[in-house]
């Protein structure tokens, strides 16, 4: 049952549709693309129908503004399901969620509900990078917490606080129907200034009490010694959600909504607390509630209170006798957003658990030249802080773009600010004050304005009063230091009970001769830096308003584009400084940020700048595949698959910049021609195709770094037609496969135990060339197959037979490259390929190669018969080499063959025996072989317990190693944490073969089959699966070799000489197709090189 549960928190409610409710119309824009940004993050299911809704009048209360919204919704679903009028059939099977945005807020200009937090998520690794709202907060927890379980409704939930759930909280839901209102627990002296709920021994709400006595809310105690308080969260089951919306036509009700309005109805103000749930109160009779003093009754004149004592009645008509309970959850944590700016830098500085889907961060989403000048107990948010840049602690930070030296005092709050305030702020000692940019639009103007107060100011206690302040003195010091005079700020017409710094007409936003600047406010500081008249003057000439006129002007649209500028701009920074540096970080959530939000040519310009500059090929390579990631991303899932061809010629002049080893051209000729391809999801698809084969080009030249480890010296030239004949064992990868490929090897480091083997009793791979009087190249390649042998040949007369050698399909492929790689031909060249035969050796080659090994296998076949190759044209050629050379030459030959392989098949094949082959994170790419000692007769042991099954399922690699390269580039945190594991893993299984411990390499060869899938998701095909899962309990180990995907399956049994058991295993499993069961030795002489002058050497592949 937990692990159910904990299942369904996971996938969280299906939210039918989500509205969210604000003040003002010109807010309507910015706040829907606000939602529908979270839904292209993911952040909201893409099925969910999202609404931004205007109050339909400013104030008309959290019951009105709910009452308009459940209207709007109700249309919507009711056109969507194809009605033509409002029905409430659409709520019987609806999951809604209402979010009230509230009132203005001081301390952010797009409200309570969009104020930014430090926290990152949701989740450990986010698969989009965003800045994390209060609602984003709200959003998640009503998702995977509360309304889990619930039944269909109306849930309605306000943003004026911040809510902790740790837990899933046990709210029943059998059968209900009525209203349910949620709760968490607070302290007596808490609740003296909030709501409390009075409820019975039954959970039914009997009152709802606001700012209660002491003797009042301890009545409201529960055992737990906690009062519980009115949290914001409601909600309405699907019956009661239907009878509210009765109401929208009835008279004064309709009052409440857009509807009413447009029929000329006179708004009214309601309460969703102290007016509609309270109307479901067991404990409220008619006349109190009906005739009682409503919360919003004050100050009414009497057609208003008459009018709003109808709208009860009918409330107390409709409504009363529904069930209103309440959800108590003991684990929540609730903090109103109040007005205070001591309360609010709490809110932000303090380390308290929102839940585990979100972590405090001292630095959120924020680039910090210095961070050891910042103090325990501040934040930073969304910010730029350059240079030396000092932050006490109880100081935020927001928004802001800061360039140093500056020193910001405990108990500040600065939000907004941009590099040109910073050489105001330096001539200032900040402490405990706030400082806020706003954006405002005043008609056809678009205004950047300022405001300044202290940290212990009052918004709203009128200046006359003993303990009011400004800038955290008394009023008559400021006027006195200022010269400013009370009758500037508050004209005649304002009563003095509302005297106060929130309608104080203190902030400049508009001077005739002058643009208003930070110092139009920091002069009220009184520092020397400021003269007093020149800025007295200025301020008397400009036009000024107050923090409540300021509010009412907002424009979010301009709030929100900086916020995002900023951030991108912190983006660019750390995309730049993760691949320089190198980091294992993963830019991929930052990249679908860019492009969720429109910011990614900002971003494509700053990795093309890498790209560009960058002196390592590894660098410009990873900057190439994050180009192809933002190019992918632009499709959004349109235009076909990331994986396809990149050889348009379009694309050529840039490719072949790059293959000349000119980046800074390349990159810029890959950026001219990217701009054609930007107009539809395919183009952008095959552009990122050729990203990702310019990528490729780049790792090839870091690869080739290995060729400085190869070390050729010349010897005795063997005679014509003596036969040189190279003959290997297959190999199979014990543990570490993966982190040997490049790139992962030279920027991670590899491990890999590989096993050199005969496969049933032969050396199953080998090659055999011999000089040939005449000037030419003669190639001959034999594969097995399980019906015979597949060969084709080769005639080489010209350098132009050659050309294809860089195409892996193309016939004789490898064997040109090996020719051209060991320099036996020099290609290109002026000289022809017969003068260059001719002048050299005096005529041509025949080359032979062979396996006995179908295509795919898995054992590594392909590099170790290019090692096999080579090996026998250097003899041929009188050139003397050791093992450890020919590893790094394959490792060369596998890059201008453009397979792009790693070391671990040819160190299986060329050294004998049991070995581990390692590689550091540094170019140039080199590969330190280990053999390993094995206790005494332990090679028969494994000889009696190794097995060989061929699957009869064909490898296709290349498309693995496409996917995996594509992962490790975005630097997916899984991806990297398996790269750790395998070279950990290698290490293990080293020791486990050098202790003789079959069981213990049974188990790193299981953890290392589970690995491999992590790597390359999809390598596991189900007659595969079904074949482990019948041998698994004969087995200490098994795994697919290689790459997986198909080929040879490789077990460790539990008991010795398996074969037959094996065999009649897998004949009694249904679904296999067409498999075979092989003998397995390891093979202790590695690559064998001989010569002979016989003829007939066509059996050599066998001996």
């Amino acid at each position: 049952m937990a692990s159910q549960s904990q299942t369904v928190q996971e996938k969280g409610v299906e939210w039918t549709a989500i509205v969210l409710t604000c003040q003002y119309k010109d807010s309507v824009y910015a706040f829907q693309r606000e939602l529908e940004i979270r839904r292209q993050k993911n952040l909201i299911p893409p099925g969910v129908v999202l609404l931004t809704v205007e109050d339909p009048k400013s104030h008309v209360g959290s019951g009105g503004a709910t009452l308009n919204a459940l209207l709007v919704v109700a249309e919507h679903l009711s056109a969507k399901a194809g009605y033509t009028v409002v029905t409430s059939d659409v709520l019987q099977t609806a999951h809604i969620l209402i979010v009230h945005m509230g009132r203005d807020f001081p301390f952010d200009g797009c409200g309570r509900a969009f104020t930014c937090l430090p926290l990152e998520g949701p989740g450990m690794s986010p698969t989009v990078e965003a800045l994390v709202c209060n609602i984003d907060v709200l959003l998640h927890t009503m998702t995977h917490k509360v309304a889990v379980g619930a039944p269909p409704g109306v849930w309605v939930c306000s943003t004026d606080m911040i809510l902790s759930v740790p837990t899933l909280p046990e709210i029943c839901w059998d059968g209900f129907k009525g209203v349910k209102v949620v709760s968490v627990p607070g302290s007596v002296s808490y609740a003296q200034n909030h709501g409390v709920y009075s409820i019975d021994q039954e959970g039914f709400v009997c009152d709802i009490i606001y700012q209660g006595t002491k003797e009042q809310i301890n009545k409201c105690v529960q055992p737990d010694g906690k009062v519980p308080l009115v949290s914001g969260i409601v909600f309405f089951s699907s019956e009661t959600a239907e009878k509210l919306l009765s109401t929208h036509v009835i008279p004064p009700l309709d009052a409440c909504t857009y509807m009413g309005l447009d029929s000329g109805a006179k708004p009214i103000q309601l309460s969703l607390f102290f007016d509609i749930l309270l109307c479901m109160a067991r404990g409220i009779t008619e006349e109190e509630f009906v005739h009682g003093q409503s919360k919003y009754c004050s100050n009414k004149d009497g057609k208003e209170a008459t009018s709003l004592k109808n709208a009860r009645a009918l409330l107390w008509k409709e409504i009363r006798g529904i069930p209103l309970r309440i959800a108590y959850i003991p684990e929540g944590v609730y903090s109103y957003m109040t007005m205070s700016s001591e309360d609010h830098i709490q809110n932000l500085t303090q380390q308290t658990a929102v839940s585990s889907s979100f972590v405090f961060h001292q630095l959120a989403y924020s680039h910090v030249t210095h961070p050891e000048l910042l103090s325990v107990g501040c934040s930073v948010v969304n910010s730029l802080l350059e240079g030396e840049v000092t932050v006490e602690s109880q100081s935020a930070i927001q928004h802001c773009h800061l360039q140093g030296p500056l020193e910001i005092g405990k108990g500040c709050l600065l939000i907004g600010l941009d590099v040109s305030s910073s050489l105001s702020l330096r001539g200032c000692h900040l402490s405990d004050i706030i400082i806020q940019a706003h954006y405002i639009r005043l008609r056809d103007m678009w205004l950047k304005v300022f405001t300044i107060f202290g940290l212990h100011d009052d918004l709203q206690k009128p200046y006359t009063e003993d303990t009011a302040s400004y800038l955290n003195g008394k009023w008559s010091e400021f006027f006195e230091r200022t010269g400013i005079r009370s009758g500037d700020i508050w004209g005649s017409g304002v009563p003095e009970s509302d005297q106060c710094l929130l309608s104080a007409q203190l902030f400049p936003v508009f001077h005739a001769s002058e643009p208003v600047a930070l110092e139009d406010v920091l002069w009220f500081l009184g520092s020397e830096v400021f003269t007093r008249q020149d800025h007295l003057q200025k301020w008397n000439s400009s036009w000024r308003m107050s923090l409540r006129q300021m509010l009412g002007c907002l424009d979010q649209e301009a709030l929100l584009e900086s916020r995002r500028e900023i951030f991108f701009s912190r983006a660019q920074r750390k995309a730049r400084e993760i691949l320089l540096e190198r980091k294992d970080d993963s830019l991929l959530p930052l990249i679908r940020a860019a492009v969720n939000e429109g910011y990614e040519q900002q971003l494509l310009d700053t990795i093309d700048h890498v790209a560009s500059r960058a002196e390592d090929p590894g660098v410009a390579a990873r900057a190439l595949a994050c180009i192809a990631d933002i190019l992918g991303c632009m499709a959004r899932g349109h235009g076909g698959l990331r994986s396809g061809p990149a050889a348009n010629r379009a694309w050529s002049p840039a490719l072949q910049l790059l293959e000349g080893g000119d980046v800074a051209q390349g990159v810029e000729a890959l950026r001219e021609e990217r701009t054609r391809w930007l107009s539809r999801p395919d183009l952008l698809v095959r552009a990122a195709r050729h990203y990702e084969g310019a990528e490729q080009i780049l790792i090839r030249q870091a690869v080739m770094s290995a060729c400085c480890f190869v070390t050729i010296t010349e010897t005795h030239l063997p005679s014509v037609s003596l036969w040189v004949i190279a003959e290997c064992p297959a190999r199979i990868d014990v543990s570490g496969g993966w982190s040997d490929t490049p790139p992962i090897t030279y920027e991670h480091g590899g491990a890999v135990v590989d096993v050199a083997i005969l496969v049933d009793k032969c050396k199953p791979i080998g090659a055999k060339v011999r000089r040939i009087s005449e000037p030419k190249l003669k190639l001959v390649s034999a594969s097995g197959v399980r019906d015979g042998e597949l060969v084709t040949e080769t005639v080489c007369e010209t350098l132009e037979d050659l050309q294809d050698y860089c195409q892996p399909h193309s016939p004789g492929a490898l064997l040109k490259a090996a020719f051209i790689c060991t320099e036996v031909i020099i290609y290109p060249s002026k000289t022809s390929l017969q003068d260059q035969l001719m002048q050299r050796f005096g005529g041509g080659f025949e080359l032979h190669t062979w396996s006995k090994l179908p295509h795919g296998s898995g054992l590594g076949t392909s590099s170790i018969l290019a090692g096999a190759v080579m090996a026998a044209l250097y003899s041929a050629t009188g050139k003397s080499y050791n093992t450890d050379s020919l590893i790094h030459a394959v490792l060369h030959l596998e890059q201008i063959l453009t397979t792009g392989g790693g070391w671990q098949d040819q160190v299986g094949g060329l050294v004998p025996g049991v070995k581990i082959g390692r590689s550091k994170a540094q170019l140039p790419l080199r590969v330190d072989v280990e053999q390993l000692s094995l206790p005494e007769g332990f090679v028969k042991t494994l000889n009696e317990h190794l097995l060989l099954v061929y699957t009869g399922k064909t490898r296709l690699a290349r498309n693995l190693l496409q996917d995996v390269l594509r992962n490790w580039y975005a630097r997916l945190p899984a991806v990297v944490q398996n790269a750790d594991s395998l070279v950990a893993n290698a290490e293990e299984c080293a020791k486990a073969f050098s202790k003789g411990d079959l069981l213990q390499i049974g188990e790193c060869l299981n953890t290392y089959w589970q690995q491999k899938k992590c790597m390359a998701p999809g390598c596991e095909p189900q007659a595969v699966k079904k074949m482990m899962d019948a041998l698994q309990p004969h087995v200490y180990g098994q795994s697919l070799a290689g790459a997986g995907g198909g080929g040879f399956l490789y077990l460790l049994t539990k008991e010795a000489n398996q074969k037959e058991a094996v065999r009649n295993i897998l004949a009694n499993t249904e679904g296999l197709g067409d498999f075979s069961v092989h003998d397995v030795d390891v093979d202790l002489s590695g690559i064998s090189v001989a010569f002979s002058s016989s003829e007939d050497t066509t059996d050599a592949g066998s001996r």
